[in-house]
């Protein structure tokens, strides 16, 4: 039986963090879910608040990080060719100052594989020379997040690292799970190309009860 837990969630709108917020509901979690655009969020439920707020100000997030358990973010921002990315390092660095504030210690926040830039060396050449160079801007900034997380002693973070992402719900199957900027087979080579976001969220909320990767960034996969 799992706890019931005040869960605050970043990137509710988004196609992952709606599985987020919907199975965090199911499961009897209590969810603050902070959004841009209220309306864009078609789920009511009694055990649901939508707050409107800023994820890059500390000051516009601290009142609703008050009291909760565990921030979960699937904050994503998009590709930019001319100008780099900035988003992820930005968000996190004012969700931190606003968890310090709220006196929240636990975040769970998801980024990708090949976060590293080295790290896509093993994938497949489409992988490697059309898909990573066009979302390189986004890898980088997520990596420079995760870098900002490690460097942050008092705060209890987890990074789940998923591949591709398909609009698809939770499935039944088992994850594999590497601490690592991806999960490989047997012979070291990546293993799978894609998830379903159900499954990420169902990863990111299956971590509330568990120690096993705090502090940690762990790549998923499902079998």
């Amino acid at each position: 039986m799992s706890l019931r837990m005040k869960i605050a969630v970043l990137g509710a709108t988004g196609q992952t963090g709606q599985h987020l917020v919907n199975q965090a509901l199911q499961q009897g979690h209590i969810v603050t879910a902070i959004v841009r655009n209220p309306g864009k969020l078609s789920v009511q439920h009694d055990r649901l608040k939508v707050v409107e707020a800023d994820v890059f100000s500390a000051n516009s997030l601290k009142a609703h990080f008050k009291g909760q358990d565990v921030i979960m973010s699937c904050l994503g921002f998009p590709a930019c060719f001319l100008s780099g990315v900035t988003g992820y390092t930005l968000s996190m660095s004012a969700v931190v100052s606003a968890m310090r504030e709220a006196r929240v210690t636990r975040i769970i926040t998801m980024t990708s594989w090949y976060t590293q830039p080295e790290s896509g060396a093993q994938s497949s050449l489409l992988i490697r020379f059309l898909l990573l160079p066009m979302i390189r801007s986004v890898l980088s900034n997520m990596y420079d997040m995760e870098h900002f997380l490690k460097k942050t002693e008092d705060v209890t973070w987890t990074v789940v690292r998923p591949p591709g992402l398909k609009n698809l719900p939770a499935s039944a199957q088992e994850f594999l799970t590497h601490e690592g900027y991806f999960v490989p087979d047997s012979s070291g080579n990546p293993a799978g190309s894609t998830v379903a976001r159900g499954d990420v969220a169902r990863f990111m909320l299956s971590l509330l009860n568990s120690n096993a990767w705090v502090k940690k960034g762990v790549a998923i996969a499902t079998k």
